[in-house]
């Protein structure tokens, strides 16, 4: 058995292989309520083969969102169109995780195909918040809107809502869950120096700037099953003076390993537009700082960026550098990059395929 095609247990969840799919906005919601799209679009890579399979940044709040179209877990009515979403994935041998996340001051956003700009509140928008009153890109040509600094009260009540997304996600049925801290939205931009300058316990130190992720990480570390696996998804580097660095993530990584997280899922950027990195070289170099965070911290990493070889997949995996590899560009161009892989690396793909599809192919 190759090693991107062994089995993986953590606590009482096991994946059937190391290949997980990373949580991609499909900007396809109404009102936070998933259908028919995301039954496809998760389900198919369950079919696929997938060992894992995250969906989408699911806001814990309306203003938690990226855009007015992204996924929501803040009421009934948004797990009961889940569930059978995730019934289904079980049903075909993957596990379902969900990414729950605040937006911060990158919510209020138009999607993608309408520009991405960010939306007055009278057509379709709402006021923003974060650490600070920092505007995401003070001096671009793009309006972005001033964020309102939290209170804390501001922050206890987001607290809460991740805790009442957690609870939600477990009554959806998920067996993971990832609490997201990257790319620029609120726990991110708390973490970071490029965007934080609070002169509270919430600002400062690096102790101070990572108050926020790990006083949520122990509020859902309380309701969260200890038999599921927990996840925190990091920008592991900031690629920017100034900014987070990988080390500064691995002191991170091991405060969440004492909060008992189990997998550090490490991506990056974001925080500024001078430090967006979503395709290219940075992402390739997350696959080395995985592997950094993963020695550093002694917890298992997911990496994610770049990977789209079936031998490269493998290396990462059996060289150590982490865990689990997450695919996303690639597997929306092939749901059945598993299957293919496994061909490649000569594993026999009918032992994991539905024998609907592999019977046959």
């Amino acid at each position: 058995m190759t090693a991107l095609f062994t089995p993986l247990t953590v606590k009482d969840v096991t994946f059937r292989n190391r290949i997980g799919v990373a949580p991609m906005c499909q900007y396809s919601s109404i009102d936070g309520v998933a259908n028919n799209w995301h039954m496809v679009h998760l389900g198919s890579k369950a079919v696929g083969g997938a060992g894992l399979i995250i969906a989408e940044a699911t806001g814990v709040a309306p203003e938690g969102r990226i855009t007015p179209a992204c996924a929501g877990i803040w009421n009934d009515q948004q797990v009961e169109a889940l569930i059978p979403i995730n019934r289904f994935i079980h049903e075909h041998g993957s596990v379902a995780g969900i990414q729950i996340a605040h937006s911060g001051r990158k919510g209020s956003s138009a999607t993608p195909w309408d520009g991405g700009a960010h939306l007055e509140n009278d057509d379709g928008g709402w006021p923003v918040k974060g650490p600070a009153n920092i505007p995401f890109d003070p001096d671009g040509k793009r309006l972005w809107k001033t964020p309102k600094a939290m209170t804390i009260e501001d922050i206890k009540t987001v607290q809460g809502q991740f805790v009442d997304a957690a609870k939600r996600a477990i009554a959806a049925g998920y067996k993971l869950l990832e609490i997201h801290g990257a790319h620029g939205y609120l726990l991110h931009s708390f973490f970071t120096p490029l965007d934080n300058n609070r002169t509270d316990e919430y600002g400062g130190s690096l102790r101070n700037r990572a108050r926020m992720m790990l006083e949520i990480v122990e509020a859902v570390s309380r309701v969260w099953p200890e038999n599921l696996p927990l996840a925190v998804r990091l920008s592991a580097h900031d690629w920017i003076d100034g900014g987070l660095t990988e080390d500064d993530n691995a002191q991170l990584a091991l405060w969440l390993k004492e909060r008992g997280v189990d997998f550090v899922d490490c991506s990056g950027g974001g925080a500024t537009p001078a430090a967006r990195s979503s395709v290219g070289t940075r992402t390739a170099d997350q696959i080395t700082i995985a592997a950094h965070i993963r020695k550093a911290a002694d917890i298992k990493t997911m990496a994610v960026g770049c990977i789209t070889e079936a031998e490269q997949a493998n290396r990462i995996i059996e060289s150590g550098m982490a865990d689990i590899v997450l695919l996303a560009r690639e597997m929306l161009r092939d749901p059945f990059w598993p299957m293919h892989a496994a061909k490649e690396l000569g594993v026999d793909h009918k032992s994991f395929m539905p024998k609907a599809i592999g019977t046959f192919v």
